[in-house]
């Protein structure tokens, strides 16, 4: 991926095409996870009122969605098919800080998705940051349908689910190898994992590292797939064998697995304690 840098009107972008590896983002400073950041405020009273979007960042693109954490547009970027990810301010913090975190995260975001492309791990290639809206442009992924969907259908047809078994070993070595380089991506689901187009040939691509850092702890990987793991089984009932697959292919391929795996078991542990307090 070829890269270049852009200074104009205060905005920094790093700019990067459809190819090989991104440009040199220092990474030796990524941020680990924000512990500073609470998502609501302190004995905040009244119902949470939901805001109107955030108008696009360039004309004629489109909102697709609106999460909690950013707006997602689709449309063109010079001419390219692109997503644009539009970070939403969080009215209740000081408005100083929440400058300071929403461009860590933006900056965090950018770095988490070069790591994965000069690793060799499918991810969107990031074509342009901008830190004063807070936003930043990607690769479309054209004619792709996410791993939730894939599934929701597999299992709706009555056909035979063999093959989410396949797709499950693809998984299982796509995030070894994301945690192998040590990248935590923190909102680890079905939904934010693409099947890239043909569909046979189970062409995986990750997306949304909104929440993601890097870290060499087992118990920080653990818990990345203790999230997946929850989300999973929630989202697609009995899928219990498709996710031990998974995790098997993930403890065959990562060169980190024992550890993690043991850490793992221990959340899976607290998690049910808890749920048992209540």
């Amino acid at each position: 991926m070829a890269a270049a840098e852009a200074q104009a009107g205060g905005v920094r972008s790093a700019m990067a095409g459809a190819g090989a590896a991104g440009p040199a983002m220092d990474e030796a400073g990524a941020a680990g996870p924000a512990m500073e950041e609470p998502e609501a405020g302190a004995g905040a009273a009244g119902p949470v009122v939901a805001e109107a979007p955030p108008p696009p960042p360039l004309p004629g693109l489109q909102l697709v969605r609106q999460g909690a954490e950013a707006c997602v547009y689709r449309g063109l970027f010079l001419g390219r098919a692109a997503v644009a990810k539009l970070r939403i301010p969080k009215r209740y913090r000081h408005p100083a800080l929440e400058e300071r975190l929403s461009r860590r995260r933006t900056a965090q975001e950018a770095r988490s998705l070069l790591r994965c492309r000069r690793a060799g791990i499918s991810a969107p290639v990031v074509y342009f940051v901008d830190y004063v809206t807070n936003s930043i442009y990607l690769e479309d992924i054209v004619d792709s349908i996410t791993v939730q969907d894939h599934i929701n259908s597999v299992q709706q047809s009555g056909n035979d689910t063999s093959s989410l078994l396949i797709l499950a070993e693809k998984m299982g070595e796509l995030l070894a190898r994301m945690h192998d380089e040590d990248l935590i991506h923190g909102d680890l689901t079905t939904s934010n994992i693409l099947l890239r187009p043909p569909m046979e040939k189970l062409d995986l691509v990750l997306i949304d590292f909104g929440l993601s850092f890097v870290s060499g702890l087992p118990e920080d990987k653990g818990v990345d797939l203790y999230v997946l793991e929850k989300a999973f089984l929630s989202t697609h009932p009995d899928t219990e064998n498709i996710f031990k697959t998974l995790l098997k292919t993930y403890a065959a391929t990562s060169k980190k697995s024992a550890s993690v795996i043991k850490r793992l078991d221990e959340v899976r542990l607290r998690g049910r304690k808890r749920s048992m307090i209540g």
